[in-house]
């Protein structure tokens, strides 16, 4: 027995606490992004909720172009995993930024932010989202057009 193994107890298929769980693909309806916190079309796939074994949500969010989030800061913060397209971020006070696939954005906890598609391409990433208190995200004033295209 590999030394690092030693005294490890085998569990008994019939013992185990937990089991994996599998959601599958297409049993979650895809919702619209609301009017009062998006500005163009903007679709929500959610991917799992939080729970007390994970404090944190996921979903896909696709921003069709020009769309993009309203001010919002989180709570827990937020980790952002472009999967295709093209898009933007701000954090207050800082320039725009341009995203592209495979680009990953941590939002720490508190700080106001938004992010989007570009003008011209669509963008969808994965948001993992910390909850506190049942809340995972606090939302203010929409972008404005000055604000999305300033460079």
């Amino acid at each position: 027995m590999h030394a690092c193994l030693a005294g490890a107890v085998e569990p008994s298929p019939t013992s185990a606490i937990a089991q994996q769980q599998i959601t599958r693909a297409g049993s979650q309806p895809s919702a619209t992004g609301p009017e009062a916190f998006f500005t163009g079309r903007v679709r929500v796939d959610p991917i799992w909720p939080a729970s007390s074994d994970i404090n944190a949500s996921g979903a896909y969010v696709t921003f069709e172009p020009g769309a993009r989030s309203a001010w919002h800061s989180h709570p827990k913060g937020q980790q952002l995993v472009v999967l295709s397209g093209f898009g933007r971020t701000q954090e207050l006070g800082k320039p725009v930024q341009e995203l592209r696939p495979g680009d990953v954005v941590w939002c720490p906890p508190g700080v106001k932010h938004w992010h989007g598609a570009s003008p011209t391409t669509a963008m969808t990433h994965i948001a993992v989202t910390g909850t506190a208190d049942g809340k995972n995200v606090e939302w203010t004033e929409k972008v404005s057009d000055e604000q999305y295209t300033a460079r």
